[in-house]
């Protein structure tokens, strides 16, 4: 666009010094006589007649040019403008963009302090945990020797001795199968260890325990009168009598090592018999010597 206005100019320039030159008196171009011509041959009047409306098309065209020069100029303007208002735009959004970074970068190091602290915090934590984890294992020992030596206490004090029938006089048997004898007349149970219901003894403890039972009868010539002392299902000893007639009684004892849990009772023979009364003649007693 400057160039099409420095050539036109340059034309208009050339144009008019063209017609100053022809227009002069004396100028030694112009020669004398109506009919003069140039070099070229053309009247020199004729030269001057075209170049006056070259100037008027060249002053239009630039008229024209710099109208539309002046269109673009506001354009570039209003384009200008509104780059100008974009920058600003972007300056204000920049500045809140870096305001929030600074406030992130605040709420950052806020959180990493926070994290410090409940990292020390949970640190100070697993400390107390493990400081009562201990606690809790010793009091659990000592709980556990408590109570060993609670049971100790106790289960030294382990007897009972009971007879057969709590009250009247009977003969059991002869049956045809083996029965577990229930003696139900507790004289003593220190310790609880005997139950009056079921006939059994439960070792409260692991130790050495004596029994001692006796079994007593009425003669007869076929059914004896006949118990077996059972551990944990195993006859261990028995007490055996048989005679034709008259009173019978057989006695017998055993010190046995029993774990925690385990059984003893007394068993009654099949085909045998036994027989109690208010004199307590068929008994069963047992208590704890010592722990193991």
């Amino acid at each position: 666009m400057e160039k099409t206005v420095f050539v036109l100019l340059l034309l208009l320039v050339c144009c008019f010094s063209e017609e100053q030159v022809h227009t002069e008196p004396g100028n030694d171009i112009i020669q004398q006589g109506p009919q003069t011509q140039t070099q070229t041959g053309e009247p020199a009047s004729g030269r001057q007649q075209t170049c006056v409306p070259d100037i008027h098309t060249v002053l239009r065209e630039m008229n024209a040019m710099l109208a539309e020069q002046r269109v673009e100029m506001r354009h570039l303007q209003r384009d200008n403008e509104a780059q100008r208002v974009k920058l600003r735009e972007l300056d204000v959004q920049k500045t809140q963009l870096d305001e929030q970074k600074t406030q992130l970068d605040v709420q950052k190091t806020q959180l990493n302090v926070q994290k410090t602290q409940l990292d020390v915090q949970k640190t100070q934590l697993d400390e107390q945990k493990t400081q009562l984890d201990e606690q809790k294992t010793q009091l659990d020992e000592q709980k556990r020797q408590c109570e060993a030596a609670l049971i100790k206490l106790t289960v030294k004090q382990v007897a009972f001795s009971a007879s057969l029938l709590a009250s009247g006089h009977a003969t059991i048997g002869p049956l045809n199968t083996d029965i577990t004898l229930v003696y139900k007349h507790v004289v003593t149970n220190i310790g609880n260890a005997y139950n009056p219901n079921t006939g059994l003894f439960i070792a409260p403890v692991r130790g050495v325990y004596h029994f001692q039972f006796y079994v007593h009868g009425h003669g007869h010539a076929s059914h004896p009168s006949a118990a077996s002392l059972i551990k944990n299902g195993h006859l261990i000893y028995t007490a055996y009598e048989l005679q034709a007639s008259l009173s019978l009684s057989a006695s017998n004892g055993v010190s046995l090592l029993l774990e925690k849990g385990d059984v003893v009772f007394m068993r009654l023979w099949q085909n045998a018999r036994i027989f109690d009364d208010g004199y307590r003649h068929s008994t069963f007693s047992g208590h704890l010597l010592f722990t193991m």
